[in-house]
């Protein structure tokens, strides 16, 4: 594209087309950092068939967009007058929801970005009466599509944004309508990680710190030569690292003592000027502010200083007074095993660092290996008779810190519990863990399914949603909520839909099904104990 900036072209490209050797030293920035945003440019076109938006039947509930794993269809909503010139063919409608009254609502998908994975229509509850293999989404022909809705789709980018303090609440619907700061990554066609991170830059992304344990996530999210990470209109975004597979929990430990060490600096040079500062913003950028209204303040301090003399280091850091969301993210490798005990660590301290534990049961970036995290039953790469151990439960050991904010979520099986979690956890003035169940290629089942898989196994037991908040405890309630129900006795008809349990049903059925008996009456024990945290069980009476 003529549009792309001037590394893209020289630079970025030459790598793409197998021609990075042939690039100078003095091409490549000096210090290691590198352009954000950059997967917007490359345009893959490999999905045969991409979503067309249906609009007579939609509902707006915005799950298409939560479920896409690459940003490729994205949703806003803008006034009558920003679509007045919008082309023919680019569909809106009137904002259904009271807190939106009088706007319009697009759906657009980014036709050259979309990996084809069908998981928007899947996860659509929107079926025409007469045909319900018709949705409000649908798949069509690419090629037959994609220059009308690259058309649109260029129209859509430039429409206004929605701003995010003007939305009565966050949820699932509303948080869709942000966009994303995570977009077009190299992940698998259907990925179940990716959902979680572009949610984390909906919400956080314009203040992110991430420090990425290696892995899938690390290898989608900063594998040279693009990068999905982007900013939004105002240049801001995450800022992302990849440390060592074994220490990242420690890596992103000292991002927030950095941060924290960064602003007590400030906070001293802004002592040194107090005399030149209206006493009114003095006093409100030492009180607790939301970070649009901190952004407001700092704006203010730099227009009060800005011909002080003395007042560089101040004026050029003070954007270090906004509050950071400091993120450790990785898999269940890095989470259960390899790096477990840096996040043990971390956790046990008071630091306040989110950490997001994208759980494949597996070593998903090498070829599906059994961890800690796999389950009973699961066959995996040099475990071809079926995991004979429970798999670790990290969140309910991590509990037993209780200053600790735990939630494992499943994105198919509750959205807005995910939504509500995350925000949360944020929140949380000290340490989180969220464990996040995230269908994956090593499963061994068409991923455009994983929504309805994941109810499944929530619904049988397999995986419980909860949050462990001790401020519950401040309210006189037990810190844990429980947001799931009983297990179901599907256990084993929710397993075989997935190659890694039938695996082990054909090659050895006597030795599967005792397995899942097994899981049944260990799930079933787990549960119990998680309904005795909960409060929603009667305490088992001395014998």
């Amino acid at each position: 594209s003529d549009a792309a900036p001037d590394f893209v072209k020289t630079v970025t490209a030459a790598m793409l087309a197998g021609l990075g050797d042939a690039l100078p030293v003095s091409a490549l920035p000096p210090d290691g950092t590198w352009p954000m945003g950059t997967t917007r440019w490359e345009k893959r076109n490999i999905a045969e068939e991409i979503p067309v938006w249906k609009e007579e039947l939609c509902t707006q509930c915005n799950h298409c967009v939560a479920a896409c794993p690459h940003s490729a269809i994205r949703a806003k909503v803008v006034s009558p007058q920003a679509m007045e010139n919008a082309p023919a063919s680019l569909h809106s409608l009137d904002v259904k929801s009271r807190d939106m009254r009088g706007q319009k609502y697009v759906l657009q998908v980014a036709p050259e970005d979309c990996t084809g994975c069908n998981l928007c229509v899947e996860v659509c509850p929107a079926k025409d009466r007469q045909d319900p293999q018709i949705k409000a989404i649908n798949m069509m022909s690419r090629l037959e599509h994609v220059e009308e809705e690259k058309v649109n789709y260029d129209f859509f980018l430039d429409l206004p944004e929605i701003e995010r303090s003007k939305l009565e609440r966050i949820d699932i619907r509303t948080s869709q309508l942000i966009t994303p700061l995570f977009e077009y990554s190299g992940a698998c066609s259907g990925c179940g990680e990716t959902p979680y991170i572009k949610l984390l830059t909906q919400l956080y992304g314009d203040r992110m710190l991430i420090a990425n344990a290696t892995g899938c996530s690390s290898i989608y999210g900063g594998n040279l030569p693009s990068t999905p990470y982007t900013t939004d209109a105002n240049g801001r975004g995450p800022a992302w690292a990849n440390s060592l597979f074994e220490d990242n929990a420690e890596f992103g430990l000292g991002f927030r003592l950095s941060v924290d060490q960064h602003r007590a600096r400030v906070m001293r040079l802004l002592a040194q000027f107090a005399d030149r500062i209206p006493a009114e913003l003095n006093d409100a950028l030492h009180a607790e502010a939301t970070p649009d209204v901190r952004r407001e303040q700092v704006a203010a301090l730099r227009q009060h200083l800005k011909s002080v003399a003395g007042a560089e280091e101040l004026l050029k850091d003070a954007d270090a007074l906004v509050e950071k969301s400091i993120w450790l993210i990785g898999g269940d490798g890095w989470a259960y095993d390899i790096g477990f005990g840096g996040l043990d660590h971390v956790l046990s301290l008071t630091e306040n660092v989110n950490i997001l534990v994208l759980d494949t049961q597996c070593y998903s970036n090498t070829g599906g290996q059994a961890s800690k995290a796999t389950p009973l039953g699961a066959v995996t790469k040099f475990g071809e008779h079926g995991k004979r151990k429970a798999r670790k439960d990290l969140g309910v050991s991590m509990m037993m810190y209780g200053h600790v904010y735990v939630a494992q979520i499943s994105l198919g099986a509750q959205l807005n519990q995910t939504v509500k979690a995350i925000q949360e956890a944020e929140a949380w003035p000290g340490p989180s863990l969220i464990i996040a169940y995230s269908p994956c290629e090593e499963h061994g089942y068409d991923l455009a399914l994983s929504h309805d898989q994941m109810r499944q196994l929530t619904a049988t037991g397999f995986w419980p949603l909860y949050r462990f908040d001790p401020r519950r405890a401040d309210e006189g309630k037990p810190p844990l909520a429980l947001d799931s129900r009983p297990p179901s006795d599907a256990l084993a008809e929710t397993l075989l839909n997935e190659q890694r349990f039938r695996r082990l049903n054909a090659q050895q059925p006597e030795v599967a099904e005792q397995l899942w008996r097994d899981a049944a009456l260990d799930l079933q024990k787990r549960y119990d104990f998680l309904a005795l945290l909960a409060g929603k069980a009667e305490k088992p009476g001395a014998d």
